[in-house]
């Protein structure tokens, strides 16, 4: 029976499923926000929101339960050293998924995920979703003019 299974696959067998999420978990710890498809947001959220309640524990026995879910040193390290002690008092809820639109190859609806708590900009305020499409654009047509040269 399938009684209270809610949690979609995203077509992968579960081994493909726990390294998609390893992969999109670590993204997310080291650059603090990303852009995904809605449905893999919204099952890293499940994914993550324990692992960042693990570090705000701290202990030697929650940062080995956090580096079995991920796998990776440095980013069971910015997760226990900057992320969980940020988040401080707050009882859950520590990542936000924002709705993008469609992707511009399939059509697929996409989504950028982030930590509600962000990190101080060290170079100044950070980008609007708007303001970093702009500058994207802005990149890669210099890109092209400078290949072309």
């Amino acid at each position: 029976m399938r009684h209270r299974k809610i949690r979609g696959k995203l077509n992968r067998t579960s081994e493909h499923r726990l390294a998609l999420m390893r992969s999109l978990a670590s993204a997310l710890i080291r650059e603090e926000r990303i852009r995904t498809t809605h449905p893999k947001a919204m099952y890293l959220r499940r994914f993550v929101e324990p692992l960042v309640t693990l570090a705000k524990d701290g202990s030697l026995h929650a940062r080995r339960l956090a580096f079995a879910k991920i796998g990776k040193k440095d980013i069971v390290h910015k997760l226990f050293e900057e992320i969980g002690p940020r988040v401080g008092d707050r009882p859950g809820g520590y990542v936000r998924v924002t709705k993008d639109g469609p992707r511009a190859g399939d059509g697929a609806l996409m989504a950028y995920i982030e930590f509600v708590d962000e990190a101080p900009a060290q170079d100044g305020p950070r980008l609007t979703l708007e303001q970093q499409v702009k500058k994207r654009r802005h990149e890669r047509r210099k890109a092209r003019t400078a290949a072309k040269a």
